[in-house]
């Protein structure tokens, strides 16, 4: 079997892991900001109604419907509006570049959230589970 059959074979797949893993990394900062575990220095004063809570409420209750694959289109579009919104708020003034800013990381979820807007849960997610469901 050839190199590419194989990838073709693997990336519905990987698709699933690409989107349970994005929404557990951002369901721990949600966790991180709201419930303070684990302890992170730079949430510690976050309060539920700020705008780090907030958008820690965003990436706990979305980023848990991501490692779900639940509704993953639209949620992932919210997420990846959440992270470019973060980005430009939080980072982007520090610096133009994002290594200096700390956005990499933003930028990245940004990006994969969109990308996962538009190609979907992959076959293991409970959006494929209903979609089978005569």
């Amino acid at each position: 079997m050839d190199l590419d059959r194989l990838g073709a074979i693997a990336q519905p797949y990987l698709l699933s892991i690409l989107r349970f893993i994005t929404g557990l990394l951002l369901f721990q900062f949600g966790v991180a900001k709201l419930f303070k575990f684990p302890h992170v220095e730079i949430f510690a004063d976050v309060t539920p109604f700020s705008l780090f809570g907030i958008a820690g409420m965003f990436e706990l209750v979305l980023g848990g419907m991501l490692m779900l694959g639940l509704l993953t289109r639209i949620v992932a579009f919210v997420l990846s509006g959440e992270m470019a919104f973060a980005y430009f708020i939080e980072h982007a003034p520090v610096s133009f570049f994002p290594l200096l800013s700390d956005g990499t990381l933003a930028i990245l979820f940004c990006f994969t959230c969109l990308y996962l807007a538009t190609a979907g849960g992959g076959p293991l997610s409970l959006d494929a589970l209903r979609q089978r469901r005569p």
